[in-house]
């Protein structure tokens, strides 16, 4: 594509121009009814929209390439782009084109990003869309996320690169901003929406005047942030990429928050993988914490409860308000009565961002005319119980004044957009209503003149029609095309028809006609200004959508806490974890058969579990729990035990299970290694760890003493509450030898050659692995288990020999004796006997009877 654009048409040069600016995204360029794409770009927009790629005329000597989507369909392409991490800028006519000399005036009204779309029909609509700058300056990494679906503007800083790659794992921003020199980009392989930026946007500077500006302040010490230098820089960063993609001003984002790693609970990207929070294991989202807590009502309320289960709080107080407000709601009795009243309120948050960007559609306000109605019975039905529910209450406000010029300004079922017209109630305005019945007076007018043209002309197929492109005209069939009176003046040639103008029509074509344009033109201009009447209380309006969504989760938490039989858990100050008759949140809701409830007892005298048991036999699913149960403690949810005193919580980790990760060139032991790492330097005494069976993936000797190292690091270093799962029995002598430190085991119980898991657990070690029940119940052949219970056997002669230096109940079967000396054990496949040999050296066909009699007695001889 050349630059030079005197060779091209005066459009190309034009589009040419357009696109100079947008160079990296697409350019979606209005012409008529299509939204058109050119050279690069529509080669690109065929192929990922599966749209025909042709070509039109030719621009400087050369074909155009071009590709095109209808604009009343657009919607559905915009979605599918940003999906896939696309950003497109939309251009507008905005010139008259009937004034216009050469092509029309054209520019980009906004450009559609996947972080910064506000559109109800492009978002996920139970579901954070955020886009996030990431910054880094002398080793402290930072992070700014924004969503523009609210206005929620939050920072963060970091220690390092595995922090920052942590909490990205956590928000899943549909757009991450990155500054070209940033040093970590290895973090940033596995996400879509990257766009690399330049330096200068994340100068300091730079930055806090951007957001001085934007919240009308001089300075920023009044939200607690000015310290934040690296986090700033990065919200300068993504405030200036909302301003440039908005292209409008973005009155609801009013405020930035600094969020503090101490005032929550820290998970990192492997624990919230394992524990299958809100993504289970396939990458769906069924089976998981969220799908069994996620009850909500409101799609707002089901996006701030995924931000709870993602960020759990260490703020005592607000947890025991939480608590306070679904144990009333429970012994009041209004869960059902809110539940409706919750429900017809809607995604309101999501509506007033798009009042702010004034892009909300008719249907937006109506829904937040239904909203607005629903508020003075939900205050009536959650205020005067306590002072919690009070206090979230009083937030809601009184928008009577709203909601009735909403019901006047509004009619009750409005077309989707506002160019189709209609949308204004009659009665708003005088003018207005002028204008429709002159245009409404068309109809009748029509039906007369036809009646009158007809009877006059004899003509019995004549009628009066209208289209976009001639107007009004009087259409008359071919065979009485010839009855046509002289003053009738043809306008277009039909097939069966021609189609006429005469001077009375074509005078009252122009009247509706202007009638028309005056209405649509007075309407746009009322429905505007309603975006002006609804501002000055956008702010008190986002407060009550914020107490609404969590009025919905606390609500949601309670009917939950109702039907799953949950309890309210208690905190401590000091360390530990105390559970009795615990059950799994998901595990539970999936089985047919009754969960069996499990309890587990930490503190500073008893910190280190080693759980032993059968494969299968819980105890992934029990370390699982007690980490869920923790985790939802600490969101004010009640929990799936009997009873729960929970103590100061300050990290969870979790190492079960892994997997190679070859994008990476990590084999399986190198993940687990790198998770155990991680832990090992991070725990402190008030984390939980959960390890699952460390050092599998090594030989048996290597993986016992780093299972055995590790343990003894978090027993007597971290001293974290620790729950470790092994199948090495030789840890189980690790509570003799150390303080702190208990064994336990899942039970299970071995009948004739099957076993039956208990799934419950007890105290003490477990007396043996059952690894060949467990082979046997999996389908391995039975020749295989025999010859297994042959070697295990032999093994546990040996172990025998050394016993009395061990307290192990299996005896220590590593570094007993020298395995080398096996003694010869039966083959998998048994030699053949006598008998079978004597037997296929017969050949019958060449025995006489009394060879054959002969043979017959021998075989006999060697069978007895």
């Amino acid at each position: 594509m050349t630059q030079d654009l005197s060779k091209h048409t005066p459009m190309m040069a034009q589009y040419l121009q357009l696109k100079a600016q947008n160079p990296d995204i697409l350019l979606f360029y209005r012409m008529g009814d299509f939204y058109e794409l050119f050279y690069d770009d529509a080669k690109k927009a065929a192929a990922l929209l599966d749209i025909s790629l042709t070509k039109r005329g030719a621009s400087a000597g050369e074909p155009i390439p071009m590709a095109g989507v209808p604009y009343h369909a657009v919607e559905g392409y915009l979605a599918k782009l940003v999906s896939l991490g696309e950003s497109v800028a939309i251009c507008e006519q905005i010139g008259d084109p009937a004034t216009s000399k050469g092509p029309v005036e054209r520019k980009v009204v906004r450009i559609v990003t996947p972080g910064t779309v506000s559109d109800e029909a492009l978002l996920p609509e139970r579901q954070d869309n955020l886009v996030a700058a990431i910054y880094e300056e002398k080793g402290v990494f930072a992070i700014a996320t924004l969503d523009m679906t609210s206005g929620r503007f939050l920072i963060t800083e970091l220690p390092n690169k595995e922090a920052l790659a942590a909490e990205l794992q956590r928000l899943l921003p549909a757009e991450i901003l990155y500054a070209e020199d940033f040093s970590a980009a290895e973090i940033l392989n596995n996400y879509k929406g990257l766009r690399r930026r330049p330096v200068w946007e994340f100068e300091l500077v730079t930055a806090i005047n951007l957001l001085n500006r934007q919240f009308g302040t001089q300075s920023l010490a009044g939200f607690g942030v000015e310290k934040a230098v690296v986090a700033l820089c990065a919200a300068g960063c993504v405030l200036h990429y909302a301003q440039e993609t908005q292209r409008t001003a973005l009155p609801h984002i009013n405020s930035i928050h600094l969020a503090q790693n101490s005032d929550t609970i820290l998970l990192d990207a492997a624990t919230r993988r394992n524990l299958e929070l809100t993504q289970n294991l396939a990458g769906g989202t069924e089976n998981t914490l969220a799908a069994v807590l996620d009850k909500c009502v409101t799609p707002m309320g089901s996006r701030l409860l995924k931000r709870w289960i993602h960020q759990p709080i260490r703020d005592l107080e607000k947890l025991k308000k939480r608590q306070d407000i679904i144990d009333t709601l429970q012994k009041e009795q209004r869960i059902e009565p809110l539940q409706p009243l919750l429900q017809n309120v809607g995604d309101m948050e999501r509506i007033l961002a798009r009042v702010a960007l004034r892009s909300a559609r008719p249907r937006d306000l109506t829904h937040l005319r239904t909203a607005l109605a629903q508020l003075p019975d939900i205050a009536k039905n959650a205020k005067n119980l306590t002072a919690s529910l009070d206090a979230l209450v009083a937030q809601i406000g009184d928008f009577s004044e709203l909601h009735a010029l909403l019901k006047r300004a509004i009619i009750e079922t409005p077309p989707q957009l506002i160019r189709d017209g209609g949308v204004i109630a009659e009665g708003y305005n005088a003018e207005l209503d002028e204008w429709r019945e002159l245009s409404a007076g068309a109809t009748q007018y029509l039906e007369n003149l036809e009646i009158r043209e007809r009877e006059a002309t004899g003509i019995d197929t004549l009628k009066i029609g209208f289209n976009a492109v001639h107007g009004y005209y009087i259409q008359i069939s071919q065979g009485q095309a010839h009855k046509a009176p002289m003053h009738y003046v043809r306008r277009q040639t039909l097939k069966n028809a021609e189609r006429y103008i005469i001077p009375e029509l074509k005078t009252y074509e122009d009247k509706v006609l202007k009638a028309k344009g005056a209405s649509l033109a007075l309407e746009k201009q009322l429905y505007d200004e309603l975006f002006d009447l609804l501002m000055p209380r956008l702010g008190e309006m986002q407060l009550a959508a914020m107490a609404l969504s969590e009025l919905d989760v606390l609500t949601n938490l309670a009917e939950r806490a109702e039907s799953l039989n949950y309890v309210r858990p208690t905190f401590s100050l000091q360390r530990g974890v105390n559970i009795k008759g615990g059950r799994h949140p998901v595990v539970e809701q999936v089985l047919k058969d009754p969960f069996i409830a499990n309890p587990v007892f930490l503190n500073a005298q008893r910190h280190l579990l080693v759980v032993t048991g059968p494969n299968m036999g819980g105890k992934s699913t029990y370390m699982r729990q007690i980490a869920l149960i923790s985790l939802m403690a600490y969101i004010g949810s009640f929990v799936p035990a009997d009873s729960a005193e929970i103590g100061a919580l300050d990290r969870i980790f979790t190492r079960i299970g892994a997997s190679d990760d070859l994008a990476s060139g990590r084999s399986t032991f190198m993940v687990e290694m790198t998770e155990m790492a991680n832990i090992l330097h991070q725990a402190t005494e008030k984390s939980l760890v959960l390890i699952d069976e460390i050092g599998r993936g090594t030989s048996t000797y290597d993986g016992l003493s780093l299972a055995w190292a590790c343990a003894e690091w978090l027993a007597k270093k971290t001293q974290s509450l620790t729950l470790f799962a092994t199948h090495y029995f030789e840890l189980t002598s690790l509570p003799s030898q150390l303080k702190g430190v208990a064994n336990v085991h899942l039970d299970a119980r071995e009948h004739q050659d099957s076993i039956v898991f208990m799934h419950s657990v007890q105290e003490g070690a477990a007396s043996k692995s059952y690894g060949l029940a467990v082979a046997a119940l999996a389908g391995v052949p039975k020749q295989v288990i025999q010859l297994a219970k042959q070697r295990l056997a032999h093994l546990e002669e040996i172990s025998l020999q050394t016993k009395e230096a061990h307290d192990n109940p299996q005896g220590d079967l590593l570094f007993a004796a020298d395995l080398q000396e096996t003694p010869q054990i039966q083959p998998l496949v048994a030699q053949q006997s006598e008998l079978e040999k004597a037997l296929i050296s017969i050949d019958p066909d060449e025995l006489t009877p009394r060879q054959a009699l002969e043979a017959l007695y021998r075989l006999k001889k060697l069978m007895a």
